[in-house]
């Protein structure tokens, strides 16, 4: 009979799954070299956030299948040293989808009706009625930014109670959009127009301090901020000023820059603010299903049957996986790669498989580019199971082909991106040690590897192009790495590949694009 070791506390109903297939062992509080001193008698590992496993726990866990994570993130397992062992890795990306979109709806009414401060005024003894007159939801405009699983939900339920629905969502398409009662508009207008602004996005460096004196200064002085999502997205300094000086009506926050929440001066203001110690997934019933969820995940591993919520890739053995797994990084990379040079909304992705990759199987490597695509708007939330469904529910049309005769290299694989702001296109291939490298940007061939931080121009062929950038760049302090040009014909147009050592200043791009020759500049961040 199987063995699984649940090294964190977990809801009942989640032991009794696992005992259905499984011996299970519940052993809290193990510390990193007894949980490696045991694991090699399990098959499986449930987990929540407090073990950490590590590729030393992975390389002695010479029996598992399969580790099970109760909660949305996997920040705590090593995903790329399991994936090498053929061990797949689950998690439970909708079970507190209900508890957060709940939550946030909680706040907007609790800040617009003033009931913690009401509550504890009663309690105190005091009877002060007209301190707490409120404002009605209903006919007023919510603006839902970032419309994923929760953020849809706040909009249907916020629909019902008769609200006003704009959303900004790059991702999203206008029918999806629509299916929910909401209007797609740009984010300033979002800003501009919306009586409650609520946050479903992921913290990423463009998502960080989205919420600033700048964009606080667009919105209405009676809108209210709720942020549910993740700490980072609103400058919590910029936020107590603009509320102390009436620029915005009122805050209801779940989530910090850090916590537990420290000195800060959110926590001197009055009703205007609630404040919340990360409660967005603490219900009952949130801790019911994800330790559910998850269980079942581990059952059907142990029967043989697929994962649902796989991050990592599931289903495969660790020699086909090995043989696999460079084309699928190849296929990611390209597809996070093609994302950001399309910038806004994709509605369709072309892959084609070229030279000796046209007769391998495509779904791995499509799936691996809907990944990369995905990447910036979802991050740890899309993996290789879900990363088709979602980019079905943005209205992403995919087309797979096959051109065997391209043979440039040995194989190659070419993904373009047609959207909102227009086509772009990137190709691939694995050269000496399987190193990834971009061989064409839009056409234009070029020969170069990936970096972390990389700028893309667009520009005439033409002398003192290179000199100009550069020194413009380096008037930034902006060090380069490398830099290749890639022509079609000499004095024509051509596309430059910078590797650069750090993220470039804001504002920088404008001045780029201000270049004599120079037509357009994109930046990338892998």
């Amino acid at each position: 009979m199987s063995k699984v070791l649940v090294s964190d506390s977990i809801d009942q109903a989640g032991i009794d799954i696992l005992s259905q297939v499984a011996t299970v062992d519940v052993k809290l509080g193990l510390k990193p070299a007894e949980l490696i001193e045991i694991i090699g008698e399990y098959d499986a590992l449930m987990i929540r956030s407090g073990t950490r496993v590590t590729q030393e726990i992975i390389e002695a866990g010479t029996q598992l299948k399969i580790i099970g994570r109760a909660g949305v993130g996997v920040d705590n397992v090593d995903v790329p040293a399991a994936t090498r062992r053929g061990i797949v890795v689950v998690n439970s990306p909708e079970g507190n989808t209900i508890a957060a979109a709940e939550h946030a709806l909680a706040m907007i009414l609790a800040l617009s009706r003033h009931i913690p401060d009401a509550n504890a005024s009663v309690k105190r003894g005091a009877w002060d009625r007209n301190s707490f007159i409120g404002a009605e939801v209903y006919k007023k405009t919510l603006g839902v930014v970032g419309l994923g699983k929760i953020g849809s939900h706040v909009a249907s339920v916020a629909k019902t109670m008769g609200m006003k629905l704009l959303a900004y969502d790059p991702f999203i398409s206008t029918d999806r959009a629509e299916q929910l009662g909401c209007q797609l508009v740009e984010l300033d207008l979002l800003f501009q127009q919306a009586d409650y602004i609520t946050l479903h996005i992921p913290k990423t460096p463009e998502t960080t301090h989205l919420i600033n004196a700048t964009t606080l200064a667009k919105m209405k002085p009676t809108a209210r901020i709720i942020n549910c999502a993740r700490g980072g997205i609103i400058d919590e300094v910029a936020l107590a000023a603009a509320l102390k000086a009436g620029t915005i009506g009122g805050a209801a926050l779940d989530v910090f820059e850090s916590e537990p929440l420290g000195e800060s001066e959110l926590r001197s203001l009055g009703k205007e603010v609630i404040l919340t110690p990360h409660l967005g997934a603490s219900t009952t019933e949130a801790q019911v299903n994800v330790a559910i969820d998850v269980a079942e995940q581990i059952r059907d591993v142990l029967l043989g049957l697929p994962a649902r919520s796989a991050v990592n890739i599931p289903g495969l053995g660790p020699d086909v996986l090995e043989e696999l797994k460079p084309y699928m990084e190849l296929a990611e990379t390209l597809g996070n790669l093609v994302g950001q040079l399309a910038g806004g909304r994709v509605e369709t992705l072309t892959v084609r498989l070229q030279g000796e990759l046209a007769t391998n199987k495509s779904q791995p490597l499509v799936v691996a580019a809907l990944k990369g695509l995905l990447y910036q708007a979802l991050r740890e939330r899309v993996n290789y199971v879900n990363a088709s469904i979602e980019a079905k529910e943005r209205g992403i049309r995919v087309i797979e082909t096959r051109d065997a005769s391209i043979r440039d290299y040995a194989g190659t694989l070419h993904l373009e991106a047609t959207g909102t702001l227009g086509t772009h296109s990137v190709t691939g291939a694995l050269l000496g040690e399987r190193e990834i490298h971009l061989t064409d940007v839009d056409g234009f061939p070029i020969n170069v590897p990936p970096t972390k931080y990389m700028l893309f121009t667009l520009h005439r062929d033409m002398p003192g192009i290179i000199g100009k950038l550069g020194s413009l760049l380096g008037s930034f302090n902006v060090n380069i790495a490398s830099m290749q040009v890639g022509r079609k014909i000499v004095r024509g147009d051509a596309v430059m590949a910078l590797s650069i050592d750090d993220p470039l200043p804001e504002g920088i791009l404008d001045e780029i694009i201000k270049v004599p020759g120079i037509r357009d500049a994109y930046t990338v961040t892998l």
